[in-house]
């Protein structure tokens, strides 16, 4: 009896990393002598976004090239950030707000799909909330399948879970 092999596709952030790459930039910021009296400040608020303050536009990108590095390093991609614009706050100082994406909205989900169908594939893919079940009954069309996903852009880092055969 031939039996169905699956996997998810998903899209996630460890929250941890980001609060350990955070913790690893604002000792860089407080560190670096160009930053030193600039009130650079990186917090975490809620779960999903990213405050970035500090007292000018030009330090505010240094600040934020500098999380972007920590992120890397610590395996979170840049895609998964989407940044709101600047505005000012007191004492002529700017900030940013950063929103981390999390789970794979249902546009890009829709795509996914669409990229499994048009590949000739014999598999089925769903879209199950903000995750997508590719499911088949070769692991080898799953293997060309998740090489597939992995050179497609679709606005998010996406990770293959929940691998199972039956």
């Amino acid at each position: 009896m031939a039996t169905d092999n699956s996997f998810d596709v998903v899209s996630k952030v460890e929250i941890q990393e980001v609060k350990n790459a955070i913790d690893q930039a604002s000792k860089e910021v407080g560190a670096r002598f160009d930053l030193k009296d600039s009130k650079s400040k990186i917090e975490l608020e809620g779960t999903d976004t990213i405050q970035l303050a500090s007292q000018d536009e030009y330090k505010l990108e240094a600040v934020k090239e500098i999380l972007s590095q920590k992120l890397v390093k610590r395996g979170i991609s840049l895609k998964n950030l989407e940044y709101e614009k600047i505005e000012p706050a007191s004492n002529s100082s700017v900030r940013q707000k950063i929103k981390l994406k999390q789970g794979i909205a249902s546009e890009n989900a829709k795509k996914i799909v669409a990229a499994i169908k048009d590949s000739k594939l014999k598999a089925q893919a769903s879209i199950q909330g903000d995750t997508v079940r590719v499911v088949s009954k070769d692991r080898d069309i799953l293997q060309q399948i998740m090489g597939k996903l992995r050179a497609g852009d679709y606005g998010v880092e996406l990770q293959f879970t929940n691998y199972r055969s039956n």
